[in-house]
């Protein structure tokens, strides 16, 4: 069983994602291998929110150049997580609203 800190990596603050605060949806970078019952489960232990719902995203590394050598970040995944409506939101989301 893998440790909640393992499965949820970091947030992701862009401004596409601050736009899902609104509607309590949050974005984060998870690991690679997790799922999403998974995923919700670890945002309920960090956040103690009720999870509703969980979207996934495979994001393929961009190909990046350093004078003629080539080579690709790494693949990651990205998590959407949506909130039920009655739960509080994240503390650290709302800080930068």
């Amino acid at each position: 069983m893998k440790k909640p800190q393992d499965i949820i990596l970091k947030p992701i603050i862009t401004e596409r994602s601050m736009t899902g605060i609104g509607e309590k949806k949050y974005t984060f970078q998870v690991a690679k291998d997790a799922n999403k019952i998974e995923i919700a489960e670890a945002v309920k232990a960090l956040f103690g929110v009720d999870v509703v719902k969980v979207n996934t995203v495979s994001c393929k590394g961009k190909l990046k150049r350093m004078g003629r050598y080539e080579g690709y970040r790494p693949d990651w995944k990205k998590a959407i997580v949506t909130l039920s409506e009655s739960s509080k939101g994240i503390e650290f989301f709302e800080g930068m609203i």
